[in-house]
């Protein structure tokens, strides 16, 4: 019965006439005049809220304003309750009272732009090491003083606690020798871990001799190349216990209610400040200098809990009390740890961190005295060595003074430097901590200072090293620049280290390119390539020379890059990367800086050839054992690369480029396909340049493209690059009528159809090709329409070749990808049935022009409609004896939406197959309600039409049919 019912034969014309145009107009919106009058879409709506009260007597009034009652209420104008969020902070802001403004103001005093502490502690630790053998004492506990009697005095309390802080000093300790740098580390980690392990089981007086004599390890200079790393292992510790008490303290004032950040004295409880106090009484009972200097300075901040002003009276004591210490080094160290804690907890009494850093200068003298030399000689340290071990003090001291400090500061600290004798490790040191703005416009007397200085202490080039930072962030007056180039380069060129001698041009080299011409920077290139060249010294700079080719600072300055691509010691100077990760990677960084600022297409020949050495370079690395993300990223390199470059009008000359880059990056899948689309979009370029009318060369030019794409293509592994870049070129060749290159195009596409595996592999997992495929085939579908057949193959070759080849893949199992592919030709073969198509290629003419609707080619058409539905009613069939009523229901009903488009409906055989496959989708209740009462009210709506009247008898029979 089903057979019968889906049974016809087609034996003439039964596609409609279509009069696109037509539809097209009559598919359009209708315009309107609208009247906006005041409104605008940026105008603030004024929005009107009635409220009243809950449980108002009858008769009252209520003074609340009222809106019509046809006004529909703002959600969001009721959630806030008619108040403006930004309004209520306005309001907020508006009632902060000068005190509290002064109190934020003072807690925001160290902001981002402050590098804290913690990323210091890193460097320090990497930078000072040492091969000695260590010592370290470590505290053994004793039982006296855990337990007391309930009844015992406050006294005695005292008096026992006070023995405690004794039995310390009396032999409670155990001497670890010959220690490696990391024992000594771990030793002072177990300190750590003692110190919270005491606190966390209520034993706050061994938890305090355990910072004791952590504190008194910083007396210790016996190895003293190690005393830097040293102080950050034991304050780590001192900052731990502080931490410990404040949060102590702070917990005890905490009940009932949480205290807040910015508590008064007032807020404090008694009991509270009890504690705080016998915390600073016990530290006051330390007998030794060092240790109590630094565990009151790791508490400073419970000074909070006790007065409004006690830090701003501790630190000028403290900074008083370290004047006791004699050692040099110590007492630096010792300064750095009070300016540490007192940038903290009051950033903003810069009178106490002054004072503290004047105190400093004063024991300068001591570091040539008698007994520094003799431990220096002792211990086998050179001078040089020994004032490096300042650095990491002096440099977080002067931070802390020039933190948002006026350019006044700079002129005093270059007036006692002078005063000095121009020490060299202090004027280093404020070269690093003020602005650079300020070092820069004073770089001319900052180098009359580095000539002044003496190199036996401090070498010159480490001065005009952090000179040469300073100047890279900020610029020197125009006029000085030259003079400040020569005297810098002069110090540096005469550096015998290699080492030495790139880590201090690294940081000129930019400044060089930003300032000055090419004579300069190839001088200066030639000059690093003849100091790291002898004994292949590159080979232990390569970091350095890596921030040469710049790869980091050129992002602010990409002049930097394109000077350094236009000298010619550019390339030999690359050429010192003999490391091919290496060299890798700095091509790679260079990539990306001249892709990301390059803003203009180039084609100057020398930025072109530098660029492709390093293309090429990247390409060449590329082996079996790369993995895919890094080819993928190299790609994606070079690709922006050859879209930077254009030649203008000169195609021919982009079309050789693309030659030459083809034979070069032949190993690179991704690149390969950005060279056929530059070339195919070269094509209409020179289309659209000649507006269509291509003469003898450029019809040539097109054709030489088209001849590119197609010997390209082939060399791609990936089969649907393959087909859409065949289908991509056929369509600009046809657009440039190169008619023959299209039909080659074309038919090439189809004829590696049988190649396309059933699964592909996408982001990593296996999927089904078949939508991808069906995408494809509905895109040459579509371009098939405009294509003229070939006088030799016969009429509708193409799209015979193509469903013979659909015909005879191999589908998936339960696959209708075959079926639809049918059902989407018949569209295309109803659309060429047309007297006018529905698009064209101009100058081309397709065959609506070639046939002229002559009948044969019409019943050609037909035939092969006849076929197609024929095919795709008996896979309906065997899906009814499958049982796969879903599958069928959506295959008919995609049937019925082609004929209703674009067959001939008052032909009575195709309109009873109409309605039988709209039974045949509803039979099982498997079509959705909604597309089918949609698809019933556009019928209706088409009956209006005057041609399309018929319709009205056959929508009567359509009936919607519930799964039920």
């Amino acid at each position: 019965a089903l057979t019968n019912k889906l049974s016809i034969s087609f034996a003439t014309r039964r596609s409609r006439g279509r009069n696109y145009d037509a539809e097209l107009q009559r598919c359009g919106l209708e315009a309107a005049l609208v009247d906006f009058g005041d409104y605008h879409p940026l105008k603030p709506i004024m929005v009107t809220d009635t409220k009243t009260r809950r449980g108002t007597r009858k008769g009252s009034t209520s003074s609340s304003s009222s809106s019509s009652s046809s006004a529909p209420p703002d959600p969001l104008s009721s959630m806030l309750d008619g108040t403006d969020p930004l309004s209520m902070f306005a309001a907020a802001s508006a009632s902060e009272t000068p005190a509290m403004r002064k109190r934020e103001k003072e807690e925001e005093a160290v902001g981002p732009d402050f590098e804290p502490w913690s990323l210091k502690r890193g460097e320090i630790l990497a930078r000072f090491t040492t091969t000695e053998k260590l010592s370290i004492n470590l505290f053994m506990g004793s039982d006296r003083g855990k337990a007391t009697s309930q009844g015992s005095a406050v006294s005695e309390k005292v008096r026992t606690r006070l023995e405690e802080l004794d039995d310390l000093e009396e032999g409670s300790q155990r001497e670890l020798l010959n220690l490696s740098q990391q024992d000594y580390a771990n030793r002072i980690e177990e300190l750590n871990q003692s110190l919270k392990e005491a606190w966390s089981s209520d034993q706050k007086v061994k938890a305090l001799k355990i910072v004791i004599q952590c504190s008194k390890l910083l007396s210790d200079t016996s190895v003293i190349q190690f005393y830097p790393s040293k102080f950050v292992l034991i304050t780590d510790i001192l900052d731990t216990f502080g931490r410990l008490v404040y949060d102590r303290i702070w917990t005890m004032c905490s009940d009932p209610r949480p205290l807040p950040d910015n508590f008064t004295v007032e807020d404090v409880n008694d009991t509270a400040k009890e504690t705080c106090l016998n915390w600073f009484y016990k530290i006051a009972s330390i007998r030794e200098l060092l240790p109590r200097l630094y565990v009151e300075a790791a508490i400073l901040k419970c000074n909070r809990f006790l007065n409004k002003s006690a830090i701003q009276e501790t630190l000028p004591r403290l900074t008083a009390m370290i004047r006791g210490i004699g050692d040099p080094l110590v007492a630096a160290y010792a300064r750095a740890y009070l300016c540490r804690v007192g940038m903290e907890v009051a950033p903003h009494l810069k009178d106490s961190l002054n004072r503290n850093f004047f105190d400093l200068l004063g024991t300068f003298r001591q570091i040539s005295s008698e007994n520094v030399r003799a431990q220096l000689v002792l211990q086998m340290v050179e001078m040089p060595e020994y004032l490096t071990l300042y650095s990491p003090a002096i440099s977080w001291i002067l931070q802390c003074i020039a933190y948002r400090a006026p350019e006044s500061l700079l002129t005093e600290m270059m007036e006692r430097c002078k005063k000095l004798g121009n020490n060299a490790l202090l004027l280093n040191s404020v070269m690093r901590a003020f602005r650079p703005e300020f070092v820069a416009a004073r770089a001319t007397d900052f180098i009359g200072m580095i000539k002044d200085c003496d190199e036996a202490g401090f070498p010159k080039h480490l001065l005009f090293g952090s000179l040469g930072r300073s100047l890279a962030s900020a610029d020197p007056p125009e006029s000085e620049r030259l003079t400040i180039l020569n005297e810098a380069w002069k110090v540096i060129t005469k550096v015998r280290s290699p080492q030495d001698y790139i880590n201090c041009a690294e940081i000129w080299v930019e400044f060089t390119c930003r300032h000055f011409t090419k004579r300069e920077v190839n001088t200066i290139l030639a000059d690093i390539i003849k100091h790291m060249t002898p004994d292949r010294a590159f080979e232990d700079a390569y970091p350095q020379l890596q921030t040469v080719i710049p790869v980091q600072s050129v992002e602010l300055h990409f002049q930097f890059l394109l000077f350094s691509v236009l000298q010619e010691r550019f390339l030999p100077f690359l050429d010192m990367f003999q490391k091919d990760s290496v060299r890798v990677e700095v091509c790679k960084s260079i990539m990306e800086v001249f892709i990301k600022h390059q803003v203009e297409l180039t084609r100057d020949p020398v930025i072109l050839n530098a660029m492709l050495h390093i293309c090429k370079t990247m390409h060449d690395s590329v082996n079996a054992l790369t993995l895919e993300d890094e080819k993928r990223s190299l790609a994606l390199l070079i690709i922006g690369f050859i879209r930077m470059v254009s030649f203008g009008r000169d195609f021919e000359q982009q079309l050789s480029f693309c030659v030459e880059a083809r034979a070069t990056f032949c190993n690179l899948e991704p690149v390969l396909v950005q060279l056929i689309h530059t070339v195919n979009q070269l094509a209409m370029e020179t289309r659209r340049v000649m507006r269509g009318n291509h003469s003898r060369k450029t019809a040539a030019f097109v054709r030489a493209c088209a001849a590119y794409s197609f010997i390209t293509i082939p060399s791609l592994s990936s089969i649907f690059s393959r087909l859409s870049l065949y289908l991509l070129s056929g369509q600009v060749a046809l657009a440039n009528q190169c008619l023959s290159q299209a039909d080659a195009f074309l038919k090439a596409a189809v004829s590696i159809l049988p190649e396309v595996p059933r699964s592909i592999s996408v982001e990593g997992k296996l999927r089904s090709s078949e939508s991808f495929l069906l995408d494809f085939i509905n895109s040459f579908l579509a371009t098939l329409l405009v294509i003229p057949d070939h006088p030799e193959h016969g009429v509708l070759y193409l799209v015979r070749g193509l469903l013979n080849m659909v015909q005879d893949y191999t589908w998936e199992d339960n696959s209708d990808a075959k079926v639809r592919v049918y059902i989407s030709a018949l569209p295309l073969l109803a659309a060429m049935s047309q007297e006018t198509y529905l698009y064209s290629i101009p100058k081309v003419d397709s065959n609506e022009t070639l046939y002229g609707g002559d009948p044969k080619f019409l019943s050609e058409i037909n035939k092969l409609c006849e076929t197609l539905i024929g095919q795709i009613l008996d896979h309906l069939k065997t899906l009814g004896r499958d049982e796969s009523t879903r599958r069928q229901g959506a295959l008919a009903f995609s049937l019925f939406g082609v004929l209703l488009a674009h067959s001939d409906l008052r032909n009575n055989k195709l309109s009873q197959l109409a309605v039988n496959l709209w039974n045949l989708s509803h039979k099982h209740g498997y079509c959705e309600t909604r597309t089918s009462v949609r698809t019933l009210e556009f019928i209706k709506h088409q009956t209006q039409q005057p041609d399309m009247a018929h319709l009205s008898d056959m929508v009567q029979r359509l009936t919607l049919q519930s799964r039920t």
